[in-house]
């Protein structure tokens, strides 16, 4: 082969591996988040704690609304404290203020980031889409524990206030977005 035959071939290589990397980066990230905590990313559980530790956790809770969703959306507790290990239940507040029905997608984290790989969510409503018809309003609960392991933690042994945040974004629906592509060409 000739030189410029390899200096094509290795540029070629190149860009198709930078491609296949832009193109696994989102899901790599987001895998890597889910298993690390990294950037306040919880965890998911099946089911609740086997251990309850007899040291007191409080955690606190936060609402935000993307601007472009009129909605109201609050916790309607502003902080609760438990054990760590014990299964807690909190309640959001969601109202859709326009005249139109809305659907939301809430993203979330904790703080400090580093509480993200202890903060267990068993069920929450940030888990589904979220459709409010005008004026609707509904309570969204939230069941999660802090895994007692974070106490033999060395980075992470010394949190005991741990607040969970959500923010609200307007998205469409699954099923109106499925509705509104372009049919297939059957031949």
């Amino acid at each position: 082969m000739s030189p410029e035959g390899k200096t094509v071939t290795a540029l070629v290589a190149v860009v198709l591996t930078m491609g296949a990397l832009a193109w696994a980066a989102v899901p790599f990230y987001d895998w890597f988040c889910r298993v690390t905590g990294y950037g306040g990313t919880t965890q998911v559980s099946q089911t609740g704690s086997d251990t309850v530790l007899d040291e007191v956790i409080r955690v606190r809770f936060d609402a935000n609304v993307d601007p472009n969703l009129d909605w109201t959306f609050r916790p309607m507790q502003t902080s609760m404290e438990l054990k760590i290990g014990e299964t807690g239940l909190a309640f959001y507040e969601a109202v859709n203020n326009s005249d139109v029905a809305v659907t939301g997608t809430a993203s979330y984290n904790v703080a400090p980031e580093v509480a993200g790989y202890y903060f267990d969510k068993i069920e929450c409503f940030c888990f589904t889409e979220q459709t409010l018809q005008p004026g609707e309003r509904i309570e969204m609960p939230v069941s999660f524990f802090v895994d007692p392991e974070l106490v033999g933690d060395r980075d992470a042994s010394w949190i005991r206030d741990i607040t969970l945040s959500y923010t609200f974004h307007r998205t469409e629906p699954k099923q109106a977005a499925l509705d509104a592509a372009p049919a297939a060409n059957v031949n």
